[in-house]
């Protein structure tokens, strides 16, 4: 793919970011380091879930993935090119300690050491997620996985470890990447690991089972810190939107999104259940303690946000205030239907934080989408649909940090093609395109138009 060399491009900015605002790529382990069975790691229960037939599509599996953990290097290589300041990275739990409990296996943290060890030369600083999904086969076989506080009080267990080995490089950590999709979908709904369908009441357990691991890690990071953190999570929040930028339906937004995440983020950020969840939930209501509320509230120093799609809100008389407008059919949507555009998201996202919680430090931790990627005759992948995603999110991005919400990071999902959960590996999430059969990464227009917004740090 032929394009003029930044230097010979006119250096102009439409809209121009902050000095020190932060450029980044997000991938998760489970998607792309493959190694399944290599160095002492174990099955998670998403191994058991992908190799399930019927789970998903063409039962794919992360057994390969797109081999990160041999090529990391050569990652590292493209995260520089692409001009990244930051690489967000997820931490396997079952390679760290492959039963969940109990022994630490000294090869999968050397793993870890070494991409940090190799970020770190190329200037590239390290944000590690310790839990994107891949929960240990061993705590779902022995505890009931997220269903149990012991596998809250084992997260923070691991948690620790990773913070004694990695805190004197890695000085920016996630606990937890969105809660609701491995609860509410893993627990309640079945479609994703581990594929349960248990009702309300256990679902909303495991909903608190998690926020209090949350705590927890969030608490066990700071013990065994070497060096000051900081500290957050990544949550898929339902970003409000409001259906016209007047006063009653910002106002009604607000409400919604409050009530909305009423689940994990504003559990989070309060450090209590609000009374309408509560209510509507009543006898599925999960069980929870004043002391567990005070630790799933444990102060943090950032707040991630994964924004994709919006949840469009308008004023309403009722007891609520605020309605959720149901799109059209024929509302637009990105190659995954469930990515409808809308990037205001970007906008909202912060000041929604920032109005409703104080939030003074927010990142963009996910923001991406799938394309029909497939290379011309010259190999060349014009993914023009996923360009026009990405400076849409930008333009909003940069509307929120004009109007002085604390926006200060974005991370691009996702740096590379990989196993796309039950999707397997038929949608395309990539800066990078990979060839399957082959391994080569190579990168499409929107690395290209990525690699232009971090140079100029502006909207292009």
């Amino acid at each position: 793919m032929q394009f003029p060399a930044l230097a010979e491009v006119s250096k102009t900015p439409s809209a121009l970011f902050p000095k020190g605002f932060l450029w980044g790529c997000a991938t998760s382990s489970y998607q792309v380091e493959g190694a399944a069975s290599e160095d002492g790691r174990r099955p998670s229960i998403w191994d058991t879930y992908s190799h399930t037939p019927g789970r998903t599509e063409m039962d794919q599996n992360g057994d390969k993935g797109v081999d990160q953990y041999h090529r990391y290097k050569e990652d590292v290589e493209h995260l520089k090119w692409l001009g990244c300041q930051a690489y967000r990275f997820s931490v396997a739990w079952p390679r760290v300690i492959p039963d969940g409990f109990g022994q630490v296996n000294e090869k999968g943290l050397a793993y870890y050491e070494r991409l940090v060890d190799e970020l770190l030369s190329h200037g590239i600083e390290p944000y590690a997620t310790l839990f994107h999904w891949d929960l240990p086969q061993g705590l779902e076989d022995r505890f009931g996985g997220w269903r149990s506080r012991e596998t809250a009080k084992y997260f923070a267990e691991y948690a620790g470890v990773v913070a004694k080995r990695l805190s004197d490089r890695v000085t920016r950590f996630f606990t937890i990447n969105e809660f609701g999709c491995f609860t509410d979908e893993g627990y309640g709904e079945g479609t994703k690991a581990p594929g349960l369908m248990q009702g309300n009441r256990v679902r909303n357990q495991a909903r608190h089972c998690a926020l209090l691991g949350h705590g927890l890690a969030v608490q066990a990071l700071r013990a065994a810190a070497r060096r000051p953190l900081q500290i957050g999570l990544a949550e898929d929040a339902a970003i409000c939107v409001p259906v016209l930028e007047t006063e009653p339906h910002i106002s009604a937004a607000h409400t919604a999104m409050r009530e909305l995440n009423a689940p994990f983020l504003t559990a989070i950020l309060e450090g209590k259940y609000t009374e309408n969840y509560l209510s509507s939930e009543g006898k599925d209501a999960p069980e929870f303690t004043a002391e567990e509320m005070k630790t799933i509230s444990s102060p943090l120093d950032l707040v991630g946000l994964n924004c994709y799609t919006p949840t469009f809100v308008r004023a309403d008389s009722g007891s609520t205030g605020y309605a959720v407008v149901p799109n059209p059919t024929s509302y637009p949507h990105m190659a995954s239907q469930w990515i409808t555009i809308g990037p205001e998201i970007l906008y909202w996202a912060p000041r929604h934080l920032k109005e409703i919680w104080g939030v003074n430090n927010i990142l963009i931790t996910e923001n991406g989408c799938s394309s029909d990627d497939r290379p011309d005759a010259s190999q060349s992948i014009y993914d023009t649909d996923r360009v026009m995603y990405l400076r849409n999110h930008l333009t909003h991005a940069h509307r929120a940090i004009a109007g002085g919400w604390p926006l200060r990071g974005y991370f691009c999902w996702s740096l590379l093609d990989n196993f796309e959960w039950t999707d397997g590996y038929t949608k395309r999430f990539g800066l990078f395109y990979v060839n399957y059969a082959t391994l080569q990464r190579s990168p499409k227009l929107s690395a290209h138009f990525y690699r232009e917004v971090i140079a100029r740090n502006a909207v292009v």
